[in-house]
This record gives structure tokens, C-alpha cells and sequence, in this order.
């Protein structure tokens, strides 16, 4: 009897199996520390699967071909060109996950299932210079009992990665599935962190707005100077593949100061298939620039909020500071300043901030904005809901600058002297008790649809002023307000909507008055009844 074949796992099965996974780490590690191990395994788990695929697609193109030795044909099957010529990362045999799969299961004695891990990493990174130094190499470290990494890697292997239909019709291979696992395991794992996991993971839905209405293209160089775990990118090239663009065809640069986050970054970005440049080491982005020469096209960052101890008094009169020295108290301007400074000619920039930064005046920050009004630089500001973000309670804006707005920029065209702003803080909905988000028809339609017809965009249609949520305010009107760049101060409120059949205001208080006076005289009838039934007693 033949063996019976293993069922494909659900997307959402194999989320659920993850997050089991990863409780079953609890204990004397806390969620900081536990994502690495975990999230090391599902990386090794992936590289195995994509190989698999790759090998076995390969293997039938061979037979059909024919004429080969099978000897040969096992030998073109090991080669390493075979696979990273495809984009794949090859995995030599003692370091595929079968092998540690058996390691797990006791059916092999010698070393020890973290030890056998760990080579497993080395092995890796051996075969696969991209990968040098990003890969968790902590399982033999005693931290976590080798029981629980054998239970563990049983665990992972429930996780079956056979090609599948998706939602939207498209194939769906081990790539595409264990990203969608990936990325759900990094936002629950910011969520068991709380705080501190808002140092590598931004909100899904702030990146898709950022994203949607950055618009990037295929052939356009991508910068993000904090990039945390990668998010940033991976939406970028999901947003050019559902346009028709190529997504293999942008260039990705980052900037991470975090050594475990930049290794995060390294194997979220290596799983979605993303080649991107993160500098030769972490390293801080004001004092250390991994690319000191680099004109991107477009910029999208989700900087720390309003951090004191930057290094600014080490840095001077930095020639970024165009617009003027940022307080050495406040990076805010400085992050600004920073991708300004990395603009092309027509390049854009999207910037998650504490909203503070639209109305501050201290240490000669009203000083900036002013100067990067008058220069034409902001585009549009958006001002967010509350309770998107799980890492602070900070009202948050995006900022977006353009490059030559008004004058050689194709991304806004018309728009000379004019800042769109828009008052977003009434949109999204409550995902559980503390988190709220932002809808895909919020993000694409409501906001991201008022923005492509204000820059505008073929096709978009005309933009109009929407009282309470959006006005295009020319640069007189800013100046009236100071410089303060905060849309409700442009926007105004929204205009009551009134009823047709309504009752007119006047015929409803005669109406109410005639009522009151009715129960008035009913209430001192009642009371003489009752008055004089007590007199009969």
C-alpha cells in the first residue's frame, strides 16, 4: 500500500501550529530572547522547503530531458549553482531539515540537537555569503534543554509547504507560504514584547498606507534608514508585483543599529526572496551611514519617536542639516533632515513621527519646518488614529516629502506651493481591546485615493476639499498658522448632514413646548386625584 500522502497545511493552520511552537520555548526565556530560537528554526525550515522545490522541479525537468546517468543526474541535482542561480539558497545534506528532524527524533547518536543546529547555521552560511553573520547560531548554548529543541523541531515539522492556490488565484509555493508565517510570527511576537517590540516591527496596516501611497516601481532604489525587521521592504515588493511590476527588479537599502533585529531583518527579507544591501554590520545610521553615497528614488521609514540620546552634540554642523541643526534633545528632525538628504531629484519620502513634530517650536524646531515649507519639500501630512501602535501611546503622523514638488517631480504634478492635509484620526477599527486598524478600503480608497487625486495622478480623478477630513492649504495659509503643520487646524469640521424630510427647527419647538405644557396639565390633574382620594381615607 502506497504511503499516504501529507495534506498541505492551511495558512492559517500553520500560524496557529507556529505560535504553539513557540509557547512551547516558555519559561525561563522571556519573548526577546525566545523569537530568536524559534524564528532561527522556521528560517532553516524554509530554506529546506524552498530547496525541496526547487530540487524536485529540477529533477523532473532532467528525467524528461533524458539521456542522463543517474549518477550524473544526482550530481547536477547537489549543485549549488543549480539553485542560487534561481534565487534559492542551498542547503547542504547534513544541514537540511530531515537531518535535523532525525536528530530530534533520536534516531541518530553523536552530538546533541542544539549542537547539530547550530552546524546546521554554519553550513548555511558557508554555502550562502549573503547569509554570512545573520543567521542565529545560540541553540547549543544551554539556554533552552535539548528536549524542548528536539519537541520543537517535531513541532515545526507539522508545517508542510506544498505549492497552493491563494485567495487571490495566484500560486502560492514554500516561499510565499512561509512568509505569510513569518511575518505573523514577528507581530505576535511584538505583541508578547510589547514595548520593546516596536523596535523592529511597524504596524501592517501603517506600512500599507505608506506604501500605497508612496507608489514605488520596479527599477526605483528603496532606502529605509531604521528598517527594523524588514517590513517596510516586503510591502514595497508585494505592492510592485500586484501592479504587474517585477519586483526582483528594485534595489533595497537599509540601516539597522540592533544586531538581533538587523539579523531579523536579514532572514525576513531572505525568505520573501527580497535582495537588499544592510550595510556591512548594524550600525547607527546619524554617525555610522552605510551608504554615504545613496540618491533614492523613494525613502520610507518608521524612525524611534522623539529619541533624546542620539549623538547629536557629536555631529555638529553635519552637512545634512540643510534646514537647520536639530536639537540635540530631539531626533525627530534630524531623521527628517537625514532622508531629505537622501532624496534623488524627484525622489519622495514617507515618515512615520510623533505628532509633535508637526507643532514644536522647541530648540529651533519651528525654525526647520518653516524653511522645509518654504522650500516646497512637504508634500502631505496625515494624522493617525490612536491605538495603531502596540509599542506607544503616542499620537503618530506620517509625513511625506517630495523632491522638486511643483516644479520637475512626476510623483506631484500641479501642486507648486500647496501641502495636502489629512485628518485621519476617526478611521479605523478596534482589532481587540487595544489595538485598532486601519481597513484595506481605508488605506486604498478613503486615504490613499484622495492622495493620487490631489497629486494628480492619471486616472484618479479631481480632488476636492472634504470638510473635517482633507484641504489643500497654500503656503500664505501655513504661514498664517505659524508654520504648524497639524491637519486639523486646516481641515475644519465636517459638515452636519441634514435631512431633507427633517422637521423644521421652529415647528419642532412649538411642537416640543405644546407637549411639555400638555403633561404639565395632565401631572396637576393627577395630583388632584390623588389628593383627593387621600382626603376620602
Amino acid at each position: 500500500m502506497p504511503p499516504r500522502k501529507k495534506k498541505a497545511t492551511e495558512p492559517e493552520d500553520m500560524k496557529s501550529i507556529l505560535w504553539k511552537s513557540a509557547d512551547k520555548l516558555r519559561g525561563s526565556l522571556d519573548a526577546a530572547e525566545y523569537k530568536h530560537f524559534v524564528l532561527g528554526l522556521v528560517f532553516l525550515k524554509y530554506v529546506s522547503a524552498a530547496m525541496a522545490e526547487k530540487r524536485q522541479q529540477l529533477e523532473s525537468e532532467l528525467r524528461e530531458e533524458g539521456g542522463w546517468k543517474e549518477a550524473d543526474l544526482l550530481a547536477t541535482l547537489e549543485e549549488r549553482r543549480e539553485y542560487t542561480g534561481a534565487g534559492i539558497f542551498y542547503v547542504p545534506p547534513t544541514a537540511r531539515w530531515e537531518s535535523i528532524l532525525e536528530r530530534a527524533k533520536g534516531s541518530v547518536d553523536g552530538e546533541s540537537v542544539g549542537e547539530a543546529i547550530d552546524g546546521a547555521m554554519r553550513a548555511i552560511e558557508k554555502f550562502n555569503p549573503a547569509l554570512k553573520q545573520t543567521l542565529p547560531k545560540i541553540y547549543s548554548s544551554g539556554r533552552v534543554d535539548d528536549q524542548l529543541l528536539a519537541e520543537l523541531v517535531r513541532l515545526l515539522n507539522r508545517l508542510v509547504f506544498q505549492e497552493q492556490l491563494g485567495d487571490d488565484g495566484r500560486r502560492k509555493g514554500a516561499r510565499d507560504l512561509m512568509g505569510e508565517v513569518y511575518e505573523y510570527f514577528l507581530g505576535q511576537f511584538a505583541l508578547q514584547e510589547g514595548r520593546k517590540g516596536g523596535e523592529y516591527f511597524t504596524p501592517a496596516s501603517v506600512v500599507k498606507l505608506l506604501v500605497e501611497i508612496l507608489e514605488p516601481e520596479q527599477g526605483e532604489r528603496v532606502y529605509d534608514p531604521a528598517c527594523g525587521s524588514g517590513g517596510m521592504f516586503v510591502q514595497a515588493e508585494k505592492f510592485i508585483e500586484s501592479h504587474g511590476g517585477n519586483p526582483l527588479n528594485v534595489a533595497v537599502y537599509g540601516q539597522e543599529l540592533n544586531l538581533t533585529t538587523w539579523r531579523l531583518a536579514h532572514m525576513n527579507l531572505a525568505i520573501h526572496g527580497v535582495e537588499a544591501q544592510l550595510g556591512d554590520e548594524p550600525a547607527d545610521t546619524f554617525r555610522n551611514d552605510q551608504h554615504p553615497e545613496l540618491k533614492a528614488d523613494v525613502v520610507m521609514a518608521n524612525p524611534p519617536f522623539n529619541i533624546s540620546d542620539w549623538g547629536g552634540e557629536l555631529l555638529g554642523m553635519d552637512k545634512r542639516w540643510m534646514y537647520g541643526t536639530p536639537p540635540v534633545g530631539n531626533a525627530n528632525y534630524a531623521w527628517l533632515q537625514h532622508m531629505i538628504s537622501k532624496l534623488a531629484p524627484s525622489g519622495r519620502a514617507g515618515v512615520v513621527l510623533a505628532n509633535g513634530s508637526m507643532s514644536s517650536k522647541q530648540s529651533g524646531e519651528g525654525e526647520i519646518r518653516r524653511a522645509m515649507v518654504e522650500d516646497d519639500l512637504v508634500a502631505c501630512m496625515i494624522a493617525l488614529p490612536g491605538q495603531l501602535f502596540r509599542s506607544t501611546q503616542i499620537p503618530a503622523c506620517l509625513w511625506f516629502l517630495a523632491e522638486g514638488k511643483g516644479r520637475h517631480s512626476d510623483w506631484v504634478r500641479g501642486r507648486r506651493g500647496e501641502v495636502l492635509f489629512i485628518d485621519a484620526r476617526e478611521l479605523g477599527v478596534m482589532e481587540n481591546r487595544t489595538l485598532k486598524v486601519l481597513t484595506e478600503e481605508e488605506i486604498v480608497g478613503r486615504i490613499g485615493d484622495t492622495v493620487r487625486a490631489w497629486r494628480g495622478k492619471e486616472g484618479a480623478g479631481a480632488y476636492e476639499d472634504m470638510p473635517g477630513f482633507c484641504a489643500s492649504a497654500p503656503l500664505d495659509v501655513i504661514a498664517e498658522h505659524d508654520f504648524v503643520l497639524t491637519p486639523g487646524r486646516y481641515v475644519g469640521t465636517a459638515e452636519a448632514v441634514v435631512d431633507p424630510d427633517a422637521e423644521p427647527v421652529e415647528a419642532k419647538i412649538a411642537r416640543l413646548t405644546g407637549l411639555l405644557r400638555e403633561q404639565f396639565a395632565e401631572s396637576e390633574r393627577l395630583a388632584k386625584v390623588v389628593d383627593d382620594q387621600l382626603g376620602r381615607v
